[in-house]
């Protein structure tokens, strides 16, 4: 009975499920982030919707590579650590953007918003946990996965500063530092692609 493919079936079944779970999760928190980041005028919850986008999207790479040749996965993959790469270099022109230009940052939005994408990004972990050293398209969505909680955890310590010293410096800090977390995690992938 081993040779009737049987593993791979419920294994590709199993990935298929929890990348669309996370595509789900991922582009809902998106859409919500986004909004919510304009209006408190926040550069770290932009930048967490943008990569929350960007992991939406790797997401869906990934579930088209579920069940194909192992070249494709690697090619997902590599496209999914550019996008994560393009996407963090956005950010960083808009945190440059908006040293100079200025923002007014809101602490409590921020908090909020921030513990709301924790708690999606905490149930994201849970559900790609056991698939992180799997193959390599399911090992770069751990790394989002994981880059994302830390990056949602810098901003509810911006929140804080924000509310505490009143101005826009952490906010600007933890965007850049969410878009260097986000650039540092897609030239992992780049470099994970190049061992599948």
């Amino acid at each position: 009975m081993s040779d009737c493919g049987c593993d791979i079936e419920v294994k590709n079944r199993e990935q298929s499920r929890v990348l669309i779970l996370l595509l789900l999760i991922n582009f809902g928190m998106f859409l919500f982030e986004i909004v919510f980041g304009l209006i408190a005028q926040s550069t770290a919850l932009i930048a967490d919707s943008l990569d929350m986008l960007a992991d939406a999207t790797v997401y869906a790479i990934a579930w088209v590579a579920v069940g194909r040749s192992v070249s494709l996965k690697i090619k997902a993959a590599r496209v999914s650590g550019l996008l994560q790469i393009t996407l963090g270099l956005m950010v960083l022109s808009d945190v440059v953007r908006r040293f100079f230009i200025g923002s007014e940052p809101q602490s409590l939005i921020m908090f909020a918003i921030g513990t709301l994408a924790l708690l999606a990004n905490i149930i994201c972990l849970g559900l790609i946990a056991k698939h992180r050293q799997g193959e390599v398209h399911m090992r770069a969505s751990w790394i989002f996965s994981k880059n994302d909680v830390i990056a949602n955890l810098g901003i509810l310590l911006a929140a804080g500063l924000v509310y505490l010293f009143e101005s826009n410096w952490p906010d600007l800090l933890v965007g850049a530092v969410v878009a260097i977390v986000v650039i540092r995690g897609g030239i992992q992938i780049l470099r994970e692609s190049n061992n599948p």
